[in-house]
């Protein structure tokens, strides 16, 4: 009686070795064959964002347009492009004294440039309104050495009357 029930505790584990075996390959098929669908779909070129470089930029099968800017408004562009989520590629042209930049954008992004370009001059024009605070400090210092120098004159003057 014992023997027999060792035996079908034997076949049992090797019925439930088996099937556990054959699960287990059928999860490695279904794992490669995801790997290699993932591949597939993988092989397609990726999308860059933003700040990119002019091959990336052509690689997305778009017309590009350019328009040149000067050297110090790049960061302020570069801020507003991001703003508005403008796909661009910036190239420094160096035969010219001083270099420009020249910016590289997607054709269709032309009216979100626009408007991100009368943003822009808008902000530079207001900037250029109002009064550089370095120059209205060093205007103040200029008539605090002034008036610091009236006192001690003032101070001299009197002392030396009561004496």
């Amino acid at each position: 009686m014992q023997d027999e029930v060792n035996n079908k505790t034997i076949a049992l584990a090797i019925k439930g070795g088996k099937v556990t075996a054959e699960t287990l390959e059928k999860a490695l098929k279904k794992l490669l064959q995801e790997i290699e669908k993932s591949k597939q779909t993988h092989s397609q070129p990726k999308i860059y964002r933003g700040k990119q470089s002019v091959k990336h930029l052509v690689q997305q099968n778009t017309a590009i347009n350019n328009i040149e800017i000067t050297d110090g408004n790049i960061k302020a562009f570069q801020r507003t492009a991001n703003k508005y989520g403008i796909d661009y590629a910036l190239k420094k042209d160096t035969s010219e004294q001083p270099p420009k930049y020249l910016v590289f954008f997607k054709g269709k992004d032309i009216d979100i440039l626009t408007q991100a370009f009368k943003e822009f001059t808008a902000n530079r024009v207001q900037r250029d309104k109002k009064p550089s605070i370095r120059k209205t400090l060093a205007k103040h210092i200029e008539a605090v050495k002034t008036q610091h120098r009236e006192k001690t004159r003032d101070k001299d003057k009197s002392r030396g009357a009561e004496r």
